[in-house]
């Protein structure tokens, strides 16, 4: 009854609210690259008659300013709706642009910035991205694997030890709360767009293909530079993020469409997991829709395919690898808790996954044989995965393999005279917080309820977690007196207040009505468990992003730009400024 009031409502409302001006695509206040491509779109929200149609650039007529007019759609999706659509354009002249559209009825204005850069300083980039990395993440890594005594922290990560640091916000087009398509995707085009689109803004059709597209840092850097191009992740590599630095779409779910922009685009070096939408449908583990087989195109086309840890580290060896594509898993790969010590998830199937370090080193290895240098993204993809499935330890333990990465791009840097920026970011956040310990010693405190045991202020002390081995990982993580950390966003779930052995957490199944979820009942019997009712729609199977701003970091040449509250699409502008993408004057 409700449900259908407020239905109702709505429709009487939006009959009642006059038309809306156009849309102009880029958007209002867009900062956009000297000469970076992008399409031009203006929507009106009714059909219009193209006689009267006045769409102006600083007070020119917009064909004479983009070199040519654009395509009229008097009935855009068959509908009574009209559109202007100019694809690949570009503006070279620096400087505040305006832009009007009138179809002799509404107007509209809006203005865009457009910006060079100054001349080159870094030969490369290396971005590397935290998914859903949360600043308790980045705490409780330096807790375990650097220690602390009486209040001081026994040592810094290298994530943190860099000399220039921000907030970056994180909002999307279409609203605070953003994820991981649209902020990887405004780190790779300095654009916003909305929830669920990379490489584009989302328009009002329903294709996903078809909406108005910005040009990526990987596209500007190998077109102006000729830079070697790298992509390396833990998820699969058709995921948002490391999607986001190439592909054009506005549903992220399109992995066999992204793949087939992956070879398009022929980056130099591509890894991760998600090799079922590589694979030809009817193949063992094939996810794809048709019968292409792209390992097999990939190889045609000259590039070296490595399947296990020990291909990568023969092929990467090799001289004469100039393009390498790695795919280690069939879905997402396996976290360093599971891979160096738990031995659950998905290794078992594939028990020769590589550690993102690992990965790194054979990237560096390919593509610093381009003279021109590079630009690589290295994301620790898994760390989002497992904070929206509340599952802390496994989180915690990547974000330990990507302080061990971000080292090592360090000292390979330093090993060359510093050529290269480094920077360190979060693409987004997820609400947990590190509010204490849990003492967990049931036989010295039994019948204690578990939320008895979560130790807060004086009462946390410091866990007990053993000495991190050289990679700096416990090899423990059910110690007497662990990290309490907790998410504000919870599905119904049954908390147990311990990390789960057996592998990663599922804190929900489905619900009996279509659309719902319940919490899982596999941890119902776990002494100490708590039922926790969530705060969440019941729609909502885990844990979600939120909207606060997240830490970038960052080293080496142009690293300077980074400080004080940023946006992330400031982050493309940092490195087209150290790439010289588009120089003063040329």
């Amino acid at each position: 009854m409700i449900k259908h009031f407020a239905t109702a409502a709505l429709m009487v409302l939006a009959s009642a609210s006059p038309l809306l001006a156009q849309t102009v695509y880029p958007i209002d206040r867009a900062a956009i690259l000297a000469g970076a491509k992008f399409d031009f779109k203006v929507e009106f929200p009714d059909r219009v008659d193209p006689a009267k149609l006045k769409v102006t650039v600083n007070g020119e007529d917009y064909a004479a300013v983009f070199g040519r007019a654009g395509n009229f759609i008097e009935r855009e999706d068959g509908k009574d709706q009209s559109a202007l659509m100019l694809r690949d354009v570009a503006l070279t002249k620096p400087g505040r642009v305006t832009v009007e559209v009138g179809d002799g009825t509404r107007g509209r204005k809006l203005a865009w910035t457009v910006y060079d850069t100054g001349p080159r300083r870094a030969k490369n980039v290396i971005l590397f991205i935290g998914d859903g990395m949360s600043p308790a993440h980045r705490t409780a890594a330096r807790l375990l694997s650097r220690g602390i005594a009486e209040g001081k922290s026994l040592g810094k990560l290298a994530i943190d030890d860099m000399p220039h640091m921000a907030l970056v916000a994180t909002a999307g087009s279409d609203s605070i709360i953003p994820d991981s398509t649209n902020t990887a995707s405004a780190y790779a085009t300095g654009h916003k767009t909305a929830s669920g689109a990379m490489g584009v803004y989302a328009d009002r059709t329903p294709n996903p293909f078809d909406d108005p597209r910005v040009e990526t840092i990987t596209s500007l850097a190998k077109r102006r530079l000729g830079l070697g191009i790298g992509i390396v992740t833990n998820t699969e590599v058709q995921d948002a993020t490391p999607a986001a630095m190439i592909a054009h779409t506005r549903r992220r779910a399109t992995y066999d469409e992204i793949v087939e922009q992956f070879f398009a685009a022929r980056p130099d070096v591509l890894m991760g997991g998600g090799a079922a939408n590589f694979l030809p449908k009817g193949a063992p583990g094939s996810k794809r829709k048709d019968d292409i087989d792209y390992v097999a195109r990939f190889r045609d086309a000259g590039y070296k395919v490595a399947m296990t840890a020990g291909e990568l580290h023969a092929l990467a060896a090799q001289s004469d690898s100039r393009q390498l594509l790695g795919l280690f898993a069939s879905g997402n790969m396996d976290g360093a808790l599971d891979r160096k010590f738990l031995k659950g998830g998905g290794v078992s199937k594939f028990p020769e996954q590589p550690d993102l370090t690992e990965q790194l080193q054979a990237a560096l290895s390919v593509l610093s044989r381009n003279d021109a240098g590079f630009f690589l993204m290295v994301e620790s993809g898994m760390i989002d995965k497992y904070a929206h499935l509340l599952d802390m330890e496994r989180a915690v333990y990547d974000t330990i393999m990507l302080d061990n990465a971000v080292r090592l791009a360090r000292d390979w840097a330093r090993a060359r005279g510093d050529d290269t920026l480094i920077l360190v970011v979060a693409d987004h956040n997820h609400p947990n917080s590190l509010v204490g310990t849990i003492s967990d010693d049931m036989s010295t405190i039994p019948n204690v309820p578990m939320r008895e045991r979560v130790g807060v202020y004086e009462k946390a002390g410091f866990p007990n977690y053993p000495a991190p081995d050289a990679e700096g990982y416990p090899a423990r993580v059910d110690v007497s007196r662990r990290l309490a950390i907790f998410s504000a966003a919870l599905p119904d779930h049954y908390e147990t207040f311990r990390p789960k052995l057996d592998g990663p957490n599922q804190p929900t199944v489905k619900g009996e009505a279509p659309g719902t979820v319940r919490a899982n009942e596999k941890y119902k019997d776990v002494p100490g468990v708590a039922l926790r009712f969530g705060n969440l729609p019941a729609i909502m199977g885990a844990s979600v992003h939120s909207g606060e701003d997240v830490i970038l970091t960052a080293a080496g040449p142009g690293s300077e730009r980074v400080h004080g509250s940023m946006d992330n699409t400031d982050v493309f502008r940092v490195i087209a400024d150290a790439l010289g993408l588009a120089p003063a004057g040329q």
